[in-house]
């Protein structure tokens, strides 16, 4: 079989196109631009180019017999390369439909949520990985333990998924276990409406499998609708039918006690010791506790995960001097959150955040509740807004999100005189944050900061 990806480098298709390589399928694909992943996806055998162009298909996905195009929303509609297998009248799938299909002879672990599911599905998939169950797993986010966001079992009967609400994709999932990590509005450029966001949410809890389980955060607004026969769950930090008790902080260690309804795990230190994992890793451990992971296999495992790149990554860690962090927060939630974070590990120096935006319409939509979170930081520099898929939107820029902004030292900057304008800041603490290409930058920011404290 030949399998041809259209938007093969995004994060989610990566994991299929591991998925196909491993199963023997010839795999082709396009994406716009070259990219760490991509390099690693045509190292692994994939056939992978950058232009726009029918003229690139390899020949031997040119026969509609016997090959399979899949394809992203965030591709756009006049596409020449999924134009040309449109008209060639080829099945085409989008990427949420080939994962449900893949899956749907397994047990899905279904991690949802507006934010908290790449990190809660990735420690699941490290803790079954790592134990004697073991798993397939299809993330978000490439794990710094494995170097990939894909694991694959021959004998296993569950796959974890991150399954992602935009464009309703994890409406093609059929649940074992359904975990709902947060439904504060996002994509609101597709639901239109805080409540349409929520009706989404409620039918994905409605193909929960009879036998199978949901595990929904306390106080969501959520109203959720499981089947008959499935059993609900409730989990945060601090209650629920699973939460963390006995919490300790201390030596650059966070260690806790996971309580559940018919059991205590006592000690889990945590790989990655920032605050907000303790409720990650308590839906994570809820999941993997319900399947039948011991005790002791999940206590090994959440100490030795070392979280997915891009989630909470120290690229500067200097004893008494800077450190660098990256996450991928993009919405105001994610990004309070994680300066919180970082304010919980360095209460007593000089926090910076270099923010970039994400998407014309979430700025549109949220530029205040991004300016709430940015005025916790006593530094910020902001970018222009990474457009991805969309085209920009009249007076919308990062400035609307400046002029919000609380704290008194702050900048927009364009990427382009990113490099050139830090060289004059003298960084404590500095947290890089955004859904965008902010990440290209960092081998250069952390040799400018090394050389401003030498």
């Amino acid at each position: 079989m030949n399998i041809y990806f259209v938007g093969a480098g995004g994060i989610g298709m990566a994991a299929l196109v591991r998925y196909y390589l491993n199963k023997g399928a010839r795999v082709a694909g396009y994406d716009r631009t070259s990219t760490d992943l991509t390099s690693d996806l045509i190292k692994e055998g994939a056939e992978i180019t950058f232009d726009d162009n029918a003229d690139t298909i390899p020949e031997y996905c040119r026969n509609s017999a016997d090959t399979l195009v899949v394809y992203t929303p965030a591709i756009p509609d006049d596409n020449a390369i999924l134009t040309y297998f449109r008209q060639g009248g080829f099945d085409i799938r989008k990427r949420a439909q080939v994962l449900g299909l893949i899956t749907h002879d397994t047990k899905g672990l279904c991690f949802s949520g507006t934010h908290g599911k790449t990190t809660t599905s990735s420690l699941a998939a490290h803790i079954l990985h790592t134990s004697p169950i073991g798993c397939n797993a299809f993330l978000g986010g490439i794990l710094r333990n494995y170097g990939s966001n894909f694991l694959l079992s021959e004998t296993s009967d569950y796959s974890v998924i991150e399954a992602d609400e935009f464009d309703r994709s994890f409406h093609w999932l059929s649940p074992y276990i359904a975990v709902v990590t947060a439904t504060d509005p996002d994509h609101l450029d597709i639901y239109g409406t805080e409540e349409a966001y929520l009706e989404s949410f409620a039918h994905f809890t409605e193909l929960v499998q009879p036998g199978g389980a949901l595990i929904c955060h306390t106080g969501l607004k959520l109203r959720p609708r499981p089947a008959d026969g499935v059993k609900v769950f409730s989990y945060s930090r601090n209650d629920g039918d699973f939460h963390a008790e006995n919490i300790r902080k201390g030596n650059g260690d966070i260690t806790f006690d996971f309580v559940a309804p018919d059991t205590v795990i006592r000690n889990i230190r945590l790989g990655v010791p920032v605050d907000i994992n303790i409720e990650n890793a308590v839906a994570s451990i809820a999941v993997c506790h319900l399947v039948g992971v011991d005790s002791e296999s999940i206590k090994t495992a959440v100490a030795s995960f070392l979280g997915p790149k891009r989630r909470f990554e120290f690229w500067l860690k200097q004893p008494d001097g800077p450190v660098i962090i990256d996450d991928y927060a993009h919405h105001p939630d994610e990004l309070k959150a994680s300066i919180r974070s970082v304010r919980d590990l360095y209460p007593e120096r000089r926090l910076s955040v270099i923010f970039q935006p994400h998407l014309y319409t979430r700025t549109r939509d949220f530029a205040p509740e991004f300016a709430e979170a940015l005025s916790l930081a006593d530094q910020v520099l902001l970018l222009d807004i990474y457009p991805a898929r969309e085209l920009p939107i009249d007076g919308v820029t990062s400035q609307i999100i400046l002029d919000r902004i609380n704290c008194p030292d702050k900048a927009i900057c364009n990427k382009k005189d990113l490099l050139e304008t830090i060289k004059n800041y003298n960084f404590d603490v500095l947290l890089t944050a955004g859904a965008g290409d902010i990440c290209n930058y960092l081998p250069e920011i952390r040799k400018i900061v090394e050389n401003t404290t030498k």
